[in-house]
């Protein structure tokens, strides 16, 4: 057997009884709190972190505040005012969040991980609201859709940043032009994919200096998309990306040339694959043509399925880029050994890349879904009612502040003499306890 290549610690993390977590949880807010511009919304801002962190069935605005400031009906006006409409700057507070993960979880080989999560939601009103492929449910259903950008080193994960997917017809189609107003869309907002989206939120986490990467790993809804993949080498990063079977590459650069002027017409200016120059090959036939001998067996430990055992093959391939030869990269090939699954990653890392850093990107990409997992099933990720833009952005804004903050308190207790009991259950001391987020 060969030797288990760790990808990233599985952090357990629960959330208990918010009485065990308010010392904590005011010095946690104190670090955001000068980032609001009124008294009234750092204390709106603290109770909607208590109510996200509270054993609630279900983490809407109503119950929450019923919860922390009890039956005072005007609160629950004002928290709704102050989520949907409420004028505070979410990139303020998010990247003082990405100095805190740097603190924590920071390190030079930081991944940062990209990934989409979709939410269920009844009628049409809600922002961004469509008929489309829902990633929660399998199937395609009434949602609204987001792209995630989460960071994960050999110390954790969370996640960083938030957008929303906005199909193009709420931006275009002048039957949606009252619902734009109703949700308060900036009249500004343009049609972006799914990868711009993600690609514009790397770009300002790598601007902002505040947390040290080196590496971006994606699926091939990302991966698949050549403009990602050449934004993400524009950064300076390494990605490691999942790509569809049908991805076509060069073992070897094809020739290539400007056609002679034929005395008419435009004199021809672009590049052309030569006559008689090889096609290029789906990466599932360069897997299928590779021998027995360029497979290596490796075991890697991903999340709570533990330990796989799957065949590795690499080589060096080009790119197509518009039917042309495009950047060298890594062409990496795992197969799982029971089920003879095949996944395909293009990778531009260099040439001297050790396979065991190749083997555990491949697994890296895990600590995002769980973050999605976490954050929905104990902090309300998906219990928002709001419809507006602003009350999108916000909410999600302070679900990124509660995964980390359970993250950070996990983190410090394991790092605690006697961590090993859950503070407050022995009856001794109070705190919270060893957390699953």
């Amino acid at each position: 057997m060969s030797a288990l290549i760790e990808t990233t610690p599985q952090m357990d993390l629960v959330t208990q009884d918010i009485e065990h977590l308010v010392e904590e949880l005011h010095s946690y807010h104190a670090i955001y709190s000068p980032l609001f511009q009124r008294r009234e919304q750092r204390e709106a801002a603290h109770t909607y972190l208590q109510g996200l962190l509270a054993t609630l069935p279900r983490k809407s605005i109503e119950p929450m505040v019923l919860m922390v400031d009890g039956a005072a009906s005007k609160a629950v006006r004002a928290m709704q005012a102050f989520i949907s409409e409420g004028q505070w700057n979410d990139e303020r507070l998010l990247h003082q969040h990405w100095k805190e993960v740097e603190t924590d979880l920071g390190a030079d080989d930081g991944v940062l991980m990209v990934d989409g999560s979709d939410f269920p939601k009844q009628g049409v009103h809600s922002v961004g609201v469509k008929r489309q492929y829902c990633g929660e449910l399998g199937k395609r259903a009434n949602c609204q859709a987001g792209v995630f950008v989460g960071y994960v080193s050999s110390q954790g994960y969370t996640v960083l940043d938030r957008r929303l997917y906005v199909p193009t017809e709420w931006l275009t189609d002048d039957a949606y032009a009252e619902r734009r107003r109703q949700c308060g869309m900036p009249s500004d907002i343009t049609f972006k994919t799914k990868p711009a989206l993600a690609q514009e939120m790397l770009a300002a986490v790598v601007k902002s200096q505040a947390l040290r990467c080196r590496w971006v790993v994606a699926d091939e809804a990302f991966g698949g998309n050549p403009g990602f993949l050449d934004g993400v080498a524009g950064l300076g990063l390494w990605y490691f990306a999942e790509v569809p079977h049908t991805t076509r590459v060069w073992d070897e650069r094809p020739a290539t040339h400007v056609p002679p002027w034929r005395g008419r017409g435009r004199r021809p200016q672009r590049q052309r694959l030569v006559e008689g120059a090889p096609e290029a090959r789906t990466v599932f036939g360069v897997a299928a043509a590779l021998p027995a001998a360029a497979w290596t067996r490796h075991t890697i430990k991903e999340g709570s399925q533990g330990p796989m055992v799957a065949e590795f093959a690499a080589i060096r391939v080009l790119a197509v880029r518009d039917a042309l030869p495009g950047p060298d990269v890594w062409l990496v090939l795992r197969r799982h050994v029971e089920t003879g699954e095949l996944k395909t990653y293009l990778c531009n890392a260099p040439v001297d890349t050790a396979v065991e850093t190749r083997v555990r990107m491949s697994g890296m990409r895990w600590p995002i879904e769980t973050c999605f997992e976490d954050s929905k099933q104990l902090l309300g990720m998906g219990d928002y009612e709001v419809r507006s833009w602003t009350g999108w952005q916000h909410h999600m804004t302070l679900v990124i502040l509660a995964h980390f903050f359970v993250v950070r308190m996990s983190l410090r207790l394991k790092k605690s003499p006697g961590s090993d009991v859950a503070p407050g259950r022995d009856g001794v001391g109070d705190g919270l306890a060893p957390p699953r987020v």
